[in-house]
């Protein structure tokens, strides 16, 4: 890849404002972020992973062309960052970009003719400009600059340290709500019928006994008498009878959802929507539709017969399937439902490591892929690894021995445990060092992603872990102290 430059806009000088502490702090952030992305070159690695994502050849456009796509690129990595860092969501941003002479000047939007702001659609594509593979490698190459030797200076007082790493993970937690099995019926009703009332209000017509959202008028009734006589002595024989009249029901839908379906197909073409609508609406309603002899099954089992499914058996959503249940036994919740995180964090803070999982593991076998990831992706120096009984086995014990690692993974067994403390007094103070990755942790998910993560499917929520890993280690890296100047000696002139 050839490299790109573009002479900027001219940008006014961030203007002086004698705000409050909080205010300066915040001024101060941002002015080190833009010193530290123009110093990194990140924007420029990340012009290139986006071309590439994107599929765009540069070798066919026109040098006007190629200077847009690295303004849009420059645009997209600082808003998304600058989004992340304060919190908000794509609207509220766009909002305070809008009224902000902050983030206008960060975000390079501010001219001297002028301000030219985008809109929330905008800030939502800026967020997909880039995969979630190609920020695991942005990451990297983040991380590989703050190592000892590496070319680019970023001026702080102290070396960063990567040679303590202290592994944990979490819940990321899906935007759905509680897996209710008879509510699944009336979620597949709301979807089915919206979608027929709207290929109705097209001119397509098929004979029907009342109108579509009166049948989820209907459904929704039936849901309310499910849950009416929940705790009396009949409320077993109830809920069976009442979901018996709410699988005949979503049949009848099913059915009448169908024949519209069709319909769509054959004469979509003719409305005045557009291919993609029409093609938004068949996906919707086909995904549902399969679906629907399986939740009525499930329903079924566990409410009529009785009897139990297995957790990998189980629709969590009926639009998310990569949704797992996770059980952890925390005081918050007993039951969690989303996708395990995996993070590794360096002993000054930052995320050197981590893994969104797909389909969920155990966490002791995590540890030998990922000292793999640290010690021969990155190049790492990696002596010492932390983390709590979840993560202890003897595999991994011998593993981190192979590679002169020393183990700070507690035991599960107390009385080896008891016997490693007395013996090993730095065991005891890199325990309770790895007890504050659990607050580096929601950091992570509370503040640079939301709780739960406003992220549907389990790629978007992939790529908001490394948009929030990235924009971590940024504003870790630009809140730590820098290095300080030597005094300037006048010369005998002045």
């Amino acid at each position: 890849m050839p490299t790109i430059s573009f002479q900027p806009d001219l940008r006014p000088e961030l203007p002086l404002v004698d705000g409050p502490k909080e205010y300066r702090e915040q001024r101060a952030l941002f002015v080190r972020l833009d010193n530290l992305l123009s110093q990194s070159g990140l924007e420029g690695e990340f012009f290139t992973l986006s071309m590439a994502h994107r599929k765009i050849d540069l070798s066919v456009r026109s040098a006007a062309e190629v200077q847009s796509l690295s303004r849009s690129c420059t645009l997209a990595l600082r808003s998304n960052l600058a989004r992340l860092i304060t919190g908000l969501n794509h609207r509220d941003f766009c909002i305070r970009l809008a009224d902000s002479s902050l983030l206008q000047w960060f975000l390079q939007v501010g001219r001297v003719d002028g301000v030219s702001t985008f809109a929330k659609s905008t800030s939502d594509r800026f967020a997909h400009f880039i995969d979630a593979d190609s920020l695991q490698k942005l990451n990297v190459k983040l991380i590989g600059m703050l190592q000892p030797g590496a070319q680019c200076d970023f001026g702080l007082e102290k070396a960063v340290r990567f040679d303590a790493v202290f592994f944990d993970s979490t819940c990321l937690k899906a935007p759905v709500h509680h897996p209710v099995d008879w509510v699944l019926l009336r979620d597949a009703t709301r979807t089915l019928m919206k979608a027929v009332d709207r290929i109705r209000k097209k001119g397509l017509l098929l004979r029907m006994p009342k109108a579509p959202l009166l049948f989820l008028s209907e459904m929704n009734t039936l849901c309310m008498a499910m849950s009416a006589k929940h705790r009396t002595s009949e409320g077993k024989k109830h809920r069976k009878k009442v979901l018996r009249q709410m699988k005949a029901l979503l049949r009848r839908i099913q059915q009448h959802a169908q024949r519209h379906l069709n319909r769509l197909k054959e004469l979509g073409e003719n409305t005045d929507l557009s291919p993609r609508q029409i093609q938004c609406i068949i996906t919707e309603m086909e995904n549902v539709i399969e679906q629907v002899p399986a939740i009525l099954k499930q329903a079924h089992e566990r409410i009529i017969g009785g009897r139990k499914l297995a957790n990998k058996d189980k629709i969590l959503s009926l639009y998310d399937p990569d949704v797992q249940v996770i059980k952890r036994g925390k005081s918050n919740g007993e039951v969690e439902f989303g996708n395990n995180l995996w993070l590794g964090e360096s002993l000054d803070g930052f995320i050197v490591d981590y893994l969104l999982e797909k389909e969920k593991t155990s966490d002791s076998k995590q540890v030998e892929l990922a000292i793999e990831r640290l010690t021969k992706e990155q190049s790492l120096a990696v002596t010492s690894a932390w983390g709590d009984r979840g993560l202890h086995r003897t595999k991994n014990e011998q593993t981190l021995k192979n590679k002169s690692i020393y183990s700070g993974l507690c035991p599960r067994d107390v009385t080896e445990l008891s016997e490693r403390l007395q013996a090993e007094p730095q065991l005891r103070e890199g325990l309770k060092r790895r007890a504050g990755t659990e607050a580096r942790i929601s950091i992570i998910i509370r503040k640079f992603m939301g709780a739960p993560a406003r992220a549907k499917g389990f790629e978007h929520r992939e790529m908001m872990v490394g948009w929030a890993v990235l924009a971590h280690n940024l504003w870790k890296l630009a809140r730590l102290e820098q290095a300080k100047q030597p005094p300037q000696i006048e010369s005998a002139a002045a």
